[in-house]
């Protein structure tokens, strides 16, 4: 198993986030424009443990090379069932330097939406005191 799904699976946001480079660059499935940095994608991570319900990885795809890895996930968010994925790019360091979600259906991304933003000012403030 990869050391990024176990530490999602077990919990582990240090984990996770110690394997965040600095200038990773976090692409959401509802924000128009991507977050730069290792604190604000940090913050957004933690908000989103607090946001899905019933998150479970299914498939875990790499190429062979193992920089470029696709995690498919399920969960819920406010009652809506989502399909999504967690698009992960490796740096030369072994550390994520690009993180891409995307989620489906349509109903579920705007729930999922919804949920975030109400979490938006905290993220921003732990971001900030990082």
């Amino acid at each position: 198993m990869h050391p990024f799904r176990k530490a999602v699976e077990n919990g582990d946001l240090d984990a996770v986030a110690a394997l965040l480079a600095n200038d990773v660059v976090f692409t959401s499935p509802v924000a128009f424009k991507p977050y730069p940095g290792k604190a604000i994608t940090t913050a957004i991570l933690r908000a989103v443990t607090q946001v899905f319900e019933n998150f479970t990885y299914v498939r875990e795809i790499a190429n062979p090379d193992g920089r470029d890895h696709a995690f498919v996930f399920t969960a819920s968010v406010a009652g809506k069932k989502l399909q999504g994925c967690d698009f992960l790019h490796f740096d030369e360091d072994g550390k994520i330097d690009d993180f891409t979600v995307m989620v489906r259906p349509l109903s579920a991304a705007h729930a999922l939406s919804e949920a975030m933003g109400a979490q938006f000012e905290k993220i921003a403030r732990e971001a900030a005191e990082q």
